[in-house]
Parts: C-alpha cells; sequence; structure tokens
C-alpha cells in the first residue's frame, strides 16, 4: 500500500511539473515576442514604458513574493502538523493574490481611463511601436492576470479541502502541486516587471 501511494505522490508530481513546463513555453514565446517587437522598435518601446507606474508595478512584485512566502510557510506548516497555521497562512497568500488583482485592476483602468487600450482612438493615433507595446503589455499582463485569478480558486479549493481534514500532513502532496502553480505565477511576474516597467 505503502509503494502504491508513492507512486500516486510521484505521478501527480511528475504531472504538475510537466505542466508547468508547458505554462513556461507559452510565456516564454511571449517573451520572444516581446524581445523582437522591442528589438525593432526601441525608441517607441522606451516612451510608452516610461508611461507605466513604475510604483505600482514595483509595489505588485512585493506583494506577489509576499504571497510566495506565505505559500511556502503554508506548506512548512503542514507538513509539521500544524494545520491551523498552514490555514492561516494559506488564507494570506489568497489574500495577496486579490490584493495583486485590485491593484492591477486600478492600472489598467487609470491606462483605459486616460484612453490607452487597444484599438482605441487615442492609441491608434501613436506610433505603431507603441501600439505594439501596449497591445502586448495588456495581453501579457492579462493572461498573467488570469494565471493568478486560476490559482486563487486553486487555492480556495485546497483551503477547503484542508478545513475538512482531507489534505493534511500525510498528505499534503495536491497542496505542494497548487504551491508550485502559484511559484510559477510569480516568477512569470519577476520576468514581466522588468520588461515593461524597469527596461526603458
Amino acid at each position: 500500500m505503502t509503494v502504491e501511494t508513492h507512486k500516486d505522490y510521484t505521478g501527480a508530481k511528475i504531472g504538475m511539473w510537466l505542466f508547468l513546463l508547458s505554462e513556461i513555453l507559452l510565456f516564454g514565446g511571449l517573451f520572444i515576442l516581446y524581445s523582437t517587437y522591442r528589438y525593432k522598435n526601441p525608441i517607441e518601446f522606451h516612451l510608452a514604458a516610461w508611461e507605466l507606474n513604475r510604483v505600482i508595478g514595483t509595489l505588485n512584485t512585493l506583494i506577489l513574493i509576499t504571497s510566495s512566502l506565505t505559500m511556502v510557510l503554508s506548506i512548512y506548516s503542514l507538513q509539521k502538523g500544524n494545520r491551523k497555521w498552514s490555514t492561516s497562512f494559506l488564507m494570506a497568500t489568497i489574500f495577496f493574490g486579490f490584493l495583486f488583482l485590485t491593484v492591477k485592476y486600478g492600472e489598467w483602468a487609470a491606462k483605459i481611463g486616460h484612453g490607452i487600450y487597444p484599438n482605441s482612438p487615442r492609441l491608434l493615433g501613436r506610433s505603431k511601436g507603441e501600439i505594439l507595446f501596449y497591445g502586448l503589455y495588456y495581453s501579457m499582463t492579462g493572461l498573467h492576470g488570469l494565471h493568478v485569478l486560476v490559482g486563487i480558486f486553486v487555492l480556495s479549493a485546497m483551503l477547503f479541502l484542508m478545513m475538512r481534514g482531507k489534505i493534511n500532513e500525510n498528505r499534503s502532496i495536491p497542496l505542494e502541486n497548487s504551491g508550485l502553480y502559484w511559484h510559477l505565477v510569480d516568477i512569470i511576474w519577476i520576468f514581466l516587471f522588468p520588461l515593461f516597467y524597469l527596461i526603458t
């Protein structure tokens, strides 16, 4: 019985890593696309990047880094048999996820309020490079935001199962796999942040 359980856990881990690899390939392709367009339109990308709010970008980076820490602490606490602390840290992770989306929504709303969004008359009146920059900005940060939202739902499901005792110190793999996904979401943002906010 012990051997079978080990195999199931190993399979779950391998399956999660394969899924994460597919996500890396997806965003990797987008990063290559961004780099290609930036190489062809350096001045336009520079001008567009200066219009983004670096304070907000930095704040969201700190929020996600903190959420990765609370995710690690949740898994560690569960493995040590402290389900109460694990639940608390997991709730904190979910909160930081919502906080990230709230800040990102505010940033998007500000840009849209100024008439800067895909196919808007104001944006179409700008250079081709700036149009490309904002097209990539909205598509890549939007896709990342969707991954954050999915991660929140997954972690919420883990929280529900933990409260019902179906995830515990003897069955922590589901939470660990969810943590791997969450860390991937954080890492992707670590790449998005300098691409759009810092490299000018």
